[in-house]
């Protein structure tokens, strides 16, 4: 009996934490994550030391999650700094960028992914978009590159033709569908009005991107952490119902039920590394 009253109280954990890490929690984090990096964005502009490609002034592979540019979309009130890399973890604090791809306004298509909904869901209205939208991005390279949308699609829908050789082409990715509950995936493409800029070769290929940072993919490498907590999630239940018999309920409610909640947001935030990087 008491076995299964110390399954139920991981379960109460886990269910009603994992609703409240990415119904509120998420964005919190991901607001505080904007901040950071716009601060850090924006100093790195201010001494001209932005990245423009793949690596930094000193020839080393940009961390993942550094800031990359700054994309606005006015129409639909978007303002996010842009971050190095597509996985899941990644995407917590806000847009990616596909590291195969280039820079926005450089050469090619750039493609950046963006959440749906969890974690402030920045690309949540960019299904609103029409034929002509401004969409304003701010890289290492310069003053703003302003693109117009050409297209809003989702599986099935036609490509639009390929870009013109030497131009720059920006499209944007989330899940489609209803908020949390993804059906497949939406893009939006837009082209750079002006000239575009030549930026360094990419040091990734399309085939050689992990799995971890394509469309709808979830991020196993800090699995062990999740064991970690969860470990201790599962030692409090049992803690827990040991305490409601010797304590009684009013107690064990004031002792357990913010550790429960704090380990349980704990867990919860490395199993949402887990879910769909666009969710």
């Amino acid at each position: 009996m008491q076995l299964v009253r110390a399954c139920l109280v991981l379960l109460f954990a886990l269910t009603a934490t994992l609703l409240l890490q990415l119904m509120f929690v998420s964005s919190l984090q991901s607001r505080a994550g904007q901040r950071q990096a716009f601060t850090s964005f924006r100093a790195e502009l201010a001494n001209g030391t932005a990245p423009i490609g793949p690596t930094t002034e000193a020839g080393r592979v940009l961390a993942l999650g550094t800031p990359v540019a700054f994309i606005e979309i006015p129409s639909i009130g978007l303002r996010q700094v842009v971050g190095e890399g597509t996985a899941a973890s990644e995407l917590l604090h806000g847009p990616g960028h596909r590291r195969d791809t280039p820079l926005p306004g450089q050469v090619g298509t750039s493609v950046l992914f963006g959440r749906r909904a969890a974690f402030g869901g920045p690309f949540s209205r960019i299904a609103e978009l029409s034929k002509g939208a401004e969409i304003k991005v701010t890289t290492g390279q310069g003053a703003d590159f302003t693109f117009r949308v050409i297209a809003v699609r989702r599986d099935g829908d036609p490509a639009p033709a390929a870009a013109a050789r030497g131009t720059s082409r920006l499209t944007l990715v989330t899940a489609a569908g209803r908020a949390f509950f993804p059906e497949g995936v939406l893009r939006v493409d837009a082209d750079l009005e002006g000239q575009a800029v030549v930026g360094p070769a990419r040091l990734i290929s399309a085939s050689g991107l992990p799995a971890a940072e394509r469309l709808m993919a979830g991020d196993t490498r800090t699995l062990w952490a999740l064991a970690l907590w969860l470990q201790a999630l599962i030692a409090l239940s049992i803690g827990a119902v040991w305490a409601w018999h010797r304590w009684g309920r009013v107690q064990t409610w004031i002792v357990f039920l913010p550790a429960l909640l704090l380990v349980g947001l704990c867990v919860s935030g490395e199993a949402a590394r887990l879910l769909p990087n666009l969710l």
